[in-house]
C-alpha cells in the first residue's frame, strides 16, 4: 500500500509567498536565534528611524516639525506642500516598511516570517519614534502598508478598502487610518486563523496605530479634526 504525501493547505496570501524562496540562506539567518532577532530589530529600527518628511519638506524650506499638526508624515506634507510631495513621502515611508518585512523573507521564505514581522514592527517603532527625531516620529500607517505587503497582502487589500471607503465618504484621514488599523486583526483572524503569527501582528499593528492617533480621537470628539473637506 502506498502513503502519498500531502503538503498542508497555506493560509490565503501567506507571507512569504509574496517573495521567493532561496535555499541556499546564510546558516546564521536559519532560524529564530538572538542574534538573528537584534539584526532584525536593529536594522528594521534604523529604517523606520529616517523621515521621509522631515527630508522632503526641508529639501522645499519647510519645516515639517513647526507646520500644522506637526507630525512628520505623509498627511501633514501633503497639507503643507501638496498632493505629489505628500506622496512621496508616503511612498518613501511604505518601502521602509517593506524592505525591514521583506528581507529576511527573501532570504528565508516562510522560516523568515516571524523576523520580517518583527522588522516590520521594529521599522514602526523606529518611524513613531525616531532617534534622529529626538524620539518624535509619524503614525506609521504608511510603514505599515508597505510592511503588510510582504507579509499578508490580502488583509491589506481588506484595509485599503476600509480605508478609502471611510476617506472619501468623510475625508478625514485620521478615522480612515483607525479603523484601517481596527481592520487588521479582524481580517488576519478570518484569513489566516487563530494561531497564526500574522493574527498577532494584526492586533499589535492594530493598537500601535490607534495609540498614535489618540490625539485625534480627541480632537474628533472635540470637532476640530483637520479633513479634506472641500
Amino acid at each position: 500500500m502506498k502513503v502519498w504525501a500531502t503538503r498542508p493547505r497555506q493560509p490565503i496570501g501567506g507571507g512569504a509567498a509574496s517573495l521567493h524562496y532561496i535555499t541556499n540562506a546564510p546558516s546564521f539567518l536559519s532560524n529564530m536565534t538572538s542574534l538573528n532577532i537584534t539584526l532584525v530589530s536593529i536594522v528594521g529600527y534604523l529604517l523606520g528611524a529616517i523621515s521621509f518628511a522631515v527630508i522632503v519638506a526641508r529639501s522645499q524650506g519647510v519645516d515639517i516639525l513647526k507646520y500644522g499638526s506637526g507630525n512628520p508624515g505623509a498627511t501633514n506634507v501633503t497639507r503643507a506642500l501638496g498632493s505629489k510631495y505628500g506622496n512621496i513621502v508616503f511612498a518613501c515611508d511604505a518601502l521602509k516598511g517593506f524592505v525591514a518585512a521583506g528581507w529576511p523573507l527573501l532570504w528565508l521564505g516562510e522560516a523568515g516570517l516571524k523576523l520580517g514581522i518583527i522588522g516590520l514592527i521594529a521599522s514602526i517603532i523606529g518611524h513613531s519614534f525616531s532617534v534622529f527625531l529626538k524620539f518624535k516620529g509619524g503614525k506609521g500607517v504608511a510603514t505599515t502598508m508597505g510592511g503588510l505587503v510582504a507579509i499578508m497582502w490580502p488583509a491589506l487589500f481588506i484595509g485599503v478598502a476600509v480605508w478609502a471607503a471611510i476617506f472619501f465618504t468623510v475625508r478625514m484621514v485620521a478615522l480612515a487610518s483607525i479603523l484601517f488599523a481596527v481592520s487588521l486583526p479582524v481580517s488576519a483572524y478570518y484569513l489566516y486563523g487563530a494561531g497564526d503569527p500574522r493574527l498577532t501582528l494584526g492586533v499589535v499593528l492594530g493598537v500601535l496605530i490607534v495609540v498614535r492617533h489618540r490625539s485625534n480621537i480627541a480632537r474628533m470628539f472635540q470637532g476640530t479634526e483637520s479633513s479634506f473637506k472641500k
